[in-house]
């Protein structure tokens, strides 16, 4: 069987290394003769498995004793709800900068919880770069500030945190945790869709400082308290456990590669192969992220007519690329290149992105 060279946008690739290991134990787990999926959650292989993928996140990210791992469900889309109904205090704002369709669908649910402020917002420049944000231009009511650490529709990505000082930073890194290394202590909480670069679909990554847990009310539905999954170790009710396991698998994978420092030098040159291709084409591809904002997870670009680029995804389609098109909202081309995708096949799609130009 020939793999694909898979660029999609999510749900994406995951190690050839992962799918192999989880084919070996996909009848017996461990000894138990169980696949992961039919042995009891409250048992102790399953717990095994919560916590060492716990416990490697904690050691890949570097994150502080002070902070809570929750493994949760619904995606990234249910925490556009929870943030603001468990950190969204009365008589204060949640202040949201816009730099994509994420972060306008995370406001959109905000609004329905409580007060908002947008404060700052690179809408007008069609997303093609990401905002500047000062500390100045915070409301002292503000309860946190939300941003969305990359996007994957227009290809822009944050390459310097904000400083929001005393207000909680609040980050939706769906599509770009542990491309590399980051300061979890700027953040009051990162929450992140695994399907990306974590694992499968199913399972979302919560990481959220401790002292913000007294936040929540007691008024809240218990499912989406904060409370309820910290205190449970994420097992209050069944949790997704195939998409942990998987999860784990591949947090052991990074590990082995030498972690979010080793997997930040392979996507920056598999982000280079794309960009120099696209910046020495003379204007053939055109990048859609301004310099300073391109993205190390999704490469987004567009040649001169809709017939051109009809031509070169056909054609792509024909040589086993999966992927490419653009978003309906941006149009175009979107290289997706996460974590789990192999440099050579990187490698490949420059080298037919040179031919198909110079055809």
């Amino acid at each position: 069987m020939t793999r694909a060279y898979n660029f999609n946008a999510g749900p994406t690739a995951l190690p050839e290394a992962v799918l192999k290991k989880a084919e070996q134990e996909w009848m017996n787990y461990n000894g138990t003769g169980m696949n992961v999926m039919e042995m009891s959650h409250r048992s102790k292989p399953y717990e095994e498995i919560n916590d060492t993928a716990q416990s490697l996140l904690r050691k890949l990210l570097n994150i502080p004793d002070d902070y809570e791992v929750l493994f949760l469900q619904g995606g990234a889309s249910l925490q556009f709800t929870m943030v603001p109904m468990n950190l969204l205090e009365e008589g204060k704002k949640a202040l949201y900068v816009l730099t994509g369709s994420w972060s306008e669908k995370a406001l959109k649910e905000a609004k329905k919880i409580g007060a908002t402020e947008v404060v700052s917002s690179g809408k007008d420049g069609n997303y093609k770069q990401i905002p500047t944000l000062d500390a100045s231009q915070l409301s002292t009511d503000g309860a946190y500030v939300h941003i969305t650490s990359n996007n994957t529709i227009y290809g822009t990505q944050w390459h310097n945190f904000p400083d929001t000082q005393s207000i909680p930073l609040v980050a939706d890194m769906s599509s770009d945790i542990m491309c590399r290394p980051i300061d979890v202590s700027k953040f009051g909480l990162i929450y992140a869709g695994a399907q990306k670069n974590l694992g499968p679909s199913g399972v979302t990554v919560v990481i959220v400082k401790k002292e913000l847990l007294e936040r929540s009310k007691d008024s809240l539905p218990t499912m989406l308290d904060y409370r309820t999954q910290a205190s449970n170790n994420s097992l209050y009710n069944t949790p997704p456990t195939l998409a942990v396991y998987l999860l784990k698998l591949v947090l052991e994978w990074a590990d082995s590669l030498g972690g979010a420092a080793a997997l930040e030098k392979l996507n920056k040159q598999k982000a280079d192969l794309l960009y120099n291709e696209i910046d020495g084409s003379n204007g053939f591809y055109k990048g859609h992220a301004e310099l300073d904002s391109r993205s190390l997870m999704n490469v987004t670009f567009t040649l001169e007519n809709q017939e051109l680029t009809d031509a070169f995804l056909a054609e792509a389609k024909q040589r086993g690329f999966t992927g490419l098109n653009g978003h309906r909202s941006v149009g175009g081309c979107r290289a997706s290149i996460y974590n789990a995708v192999p440099l050579e096949h990187v490698e490949v799609l420059a080298q037919f992105m040179k031919e198909f130009r110079t055809k």
